[in-house]
C-alpha cells in the first residue's frame, strides 16, 4: 500500500513531464486512469503533444454497425506513409469513435476548430455553437442573424427570411438555408473559454465579401472590425494581436488591448510582388514559435471532372520586426496545419516527419452541390519531395472533415 501511495503522490510537475511522452490520446487517457490523484493532476486534454486529429463524419467510415448518425470518428495520420489513404486503411485500431449529440451531418457543419473546440453552425436555425468533444462542454456564440451584413431576419417569411447586403452592398432578400450555409466562412478563437472566459474572443470571416467581425463575452451581436476592407482569406491570434491576410496577400494587424476596442488596419509590409490572386489561390496565415509570420499560398486547380484539388503551395516568411516577405522552402522540424481550423505551426508529432503541410478543404463557395455530398481536398504535402499524400479520395461528405488540435 505504501508503494501505491508513493506513486499516487508523485510530484505534479514530474507527472506532467512524463505525460508528454504519451503521444496517442488513448494512452494518455489510460495514464489519467491509473489513480484518482493522477486524474486530478493531469488535464483532460493533453498539453504536451498537440497531435492533429482528423474529425470525420460517420458516412466516411464504411462497414460499421453503428446506427446513430451522430457518431463522428477521430483518426491520426502521423504514421501513414502511403501515397493515397482510403477508407480501407481506416482499421478499427486507428479510429476513435465519439458521440456528438449536437452534430447531425445533414443539418450542422463545422466552420472552425482550435484549442480542442469545434465551432458548429446549424443550417436550419443559424445558431453558432462551440463544442468541446473531449469534455462535452459547449458555449453559444451569436447566431448568423446578428452578422453585420444582416439587415433583418423574419423567420416566418418563408423563402425570403433574410434581408441583407450582397457583395455589391445592394439590399437583397435571401432564403434561410442559403444564408445560413454561405454567410460564415471561418471562425477562430484565441483560447479555450474554460481557462479564461473574461479574455475570451472569437473572430469570424463572414459575408459574400469576406469581411471580419469579432465577439467577446457579453456581446449580443458580432461586431465589425474597424476596417470595412474585404476579401480576407485567413485570420489568426498571435502574440496578443490579431493578424489577417486578404486574397491579394496584404497583411492586416489589430491590437486587442485597447480601452476603445480593436484598433489597427493595413500593415506596413507590402504583399510579395509575384503573389498569385483569385478564388483558387487561397492564403493562410501562421504564427511561428520564433516570432515570424508565415503566409501560405495554396494553388487549387479545377481539373476534368470538376473536382477541386490542391496542386502546389508557396510559403513566405515575415521575420519578427521585418519589413518584407521572403520565400521559404523548408519548415524544419515543424508541420503546418490548415483548413477550417485555426492555421497553426506545430512540432513534428510522434511517428511523423517535419517539413510538411497538412490540409483539409475549406473552400465553402467552391463546393458545387447544395444538398448532396461532395468530394473534399484533403491530404499531406511533403516539401522535401514535392509530393502529395491524398486522403479519402473516394469519399463524399455532407459535413467536411476538419483538423482538431487537443
Amino acid at each position: 500500500m505504501d508503494e501505491i501511495n508513493r506513486w499516487a503522490d508523485i510530484d505534479e510537475d514530474l507527472l506532467k513531464e512524463i505525460s508528454k511522452r504519451f503521444h496517442a490520446y488513448d494512452d494518455y487517457l489510460q495514464l489519467r486512469l491509473v489513480c484518482k490523484e493522477w486524474s486530478l493532476k493531469l488535464a483532460k486534454i493533453p498539453n504536451g503533444n498537440k497531435i492533429p486529429w482528423l474529425l470525420l463524419p460517420d458516412e466516411t467510415v464504411k462497414n460499421h454497425s453503428y446506427e446513430d448518425e451522430e457518431i463522428h470518428h477521430l483518426m491520426q495520420l502521423g504514421a501513414a506513409d502511403d501515397e493515397t489513404l482510403d477508407t480501407c486503411a481506416l482499421e478499427e485500431k486507428d479510429i476513435y469513435h465519439i458521440m456528438l449529440s449536437e452534430m447531425q451531418s445533414y443539418n450542422k457543419f463545422i466552420r472552425g476548430s482550435g484549442h480542442g473546440w469545434l465551432i458548429v453552425q446549424s443550417i436550419s436555425d443559424g445558431t453558432i455553437q462551440m463544442l468541446n468533444p473531449f469534455t462535452n462542454r459547449s458555449l453559444d456564440l451569436p447566431p448568423v442573424s446578428t452578422l453585420p451584413t444582416i439587415i433583418d431576419f423574419q423567420p416566418d417569411n418563408h423563402g425570403d427570411e433574410y434581408t441583407m447586403w450582397d457583395f455589391r452592398d445592394i439590399r437583397i432578400t435571401l432564403d434561410r438555408d442559403r444564408t445560413h450555409r454561405f454567410q460564415v466562412e471561418k471562425v477562430i478563437i484565441n483560447s479555450s473559454p474554460e481557462h479564461d472566459i473574461e479574455n475570451f474572443m472569437a473572430v469570424v470571416i463572414f459575408g459574400p465579401n469576406q469581411r471580419l467581425a469579432f465577439y467577446k463575452p457579453g456581446n449580443m451581436r458580432w461586431v465589425e472590425f474597424p476596417t470595412r476592407d474585404k476579401g480576407f482569406n485567413d485570420v489568426i491570434f498571435f502574440q496578443g494581436k490579431i493578424y489577417a491576410i486578404n486574397n491579394y496577400g496584404q497583411l492586416y494587424e489589430f491590437d486587442t488591448n485597447t480601452r476603445t476596442g480593436l484598433k489597427g488596419g493595413i500593415h506596413e509590409t507590402r504583399p510579395p510582388s509575384e503573389i498569385p490572386v483569385g478564388p483558387l489561390r487561397l492564403k493562410y496565415l501562421i504564427g511561428c514559435t520564433n516570432g515570424s509570420l508565415l503566409m501560405l499560398t495554396r494553388y487549387v486547380n479545377l481539373p476534368l471532372g470538376m473536382e477541386l484539388g490542391t496542386s502546389k503551395f508557396n510559403i513566405y516568411e515575415l521575420k519578427r520586426n521585418g519589413k518584407e516577405w521572403s520565400t521559404l522552402d523548408n519548415l524544419g522540424d515543424y508541420i503546418l496545419v490548415i483548413g477550417y481550423n485555426s492555421s497553426v505551426q506545430i512540432p513534428v508529432p510522434f511517428l511523423s516527419k517535419g517539413n510538411q503541410i497538412w490540409f483539409t478543404d475549406n473552400q465553402t463557395a467552391m463546393q458545387s452541390s447544395f444538398y448532396d455530398p461532395v468530394p473534399q481536398d484533403i491530404g499531406i504535402f511533403d516539401l522535401d519531395h514535392g509530393n502529395f499524400q491524398r486522403v479519402l479520395l473516394e469519399v463524399k461528405f455532407f459535413c467536411p472533415p476538419v483538423w482538431l488540435l487537443p
